[in-house]
């Protein structure tokens, strides 16, 4: 997706241990047309695959998540990071996973109340860079025996192993900008 990633080049910051900070326009102030324009594509990328459930992680995720589901005539579900008081009992799936630019671990969790056998479960997410937050997901998808019908990732860094491992299992990952390397402030995209 050209746009996205000109806007990578022209507004991200690389930020020392290869995080890529594109708070300007994607997680922190987003750009609503760039992520209108971002869903498109997943549901582009995604035609014909059934999905009855979008689900992503909060909180960088939602938004893509939303618009994507809003697309696909779905619902879009998040797993949520902490369980709130009203959270009670056992009715959870959950999974742990480790955050790369957090360099912390925490539970996810989904009330199995909106994860059926019956769904075809399309994941999506912000960044991908060990895999760790799609593979929790999956696990999830797993635990509801539910079927993973892809992930849709709007930036992958490709240098980093979570993309290939996830291809290895045989998921399908659409990526829209995948990024081979970093060398200092220049960032470059690995050919489509």
């Amino acid at each position: 997706m050209e746009e996205l990633k000109q806007r990578i080049v022209e507004q991200g910051q690389v930020l020392p241990g290869g995080v890529i900070k594109v708070g300007d326009f994607l997680n922190h102030m987003i750009d609503a047309k760039l992520a209108d324009k971002i869903a498109a594509e997943f549901v582009r990328r995604f035609d014909g695959v059934p999905v009855t459930k979008v689900l992503t992680v909060e909180a960088s995720g939602i938004a893509f998540g939303v618009l994507t589901a809003l697309r696909f005539g779905v619902p879009l579900v998040f797993a949520k990071k902490n369980r709130g008081t009203n959270s009670a009992g056992d009715d959870y799936y959950q999974a742990q996973v480790h955050s790369y630019t957090k360099n912390t671990d925490y539970a996810v969790t989904v009330s199995k109340k909106y994860i059926c056998p019956e769904d075809h479960v399309l994941i999506v997410d912000d960044f991908l860079a060990l895999g760790a937050a799609a593979q929790g997901l999956m696990h999830i998808v797993a635990q509801a025996g539910a079927q993973v019908s892809g992930v849709g990732i709007v930036i992958e860094k490709a240098y980093e192993p979570g993309g290939e491992r996830l291809r290895a299992q045989g998921v399908r990952v659409e990526s829209l900008a995948r990024i081979s390397s970093i060398d200092g402030e220049s960032i470059t995209f690995a050919d489509e």
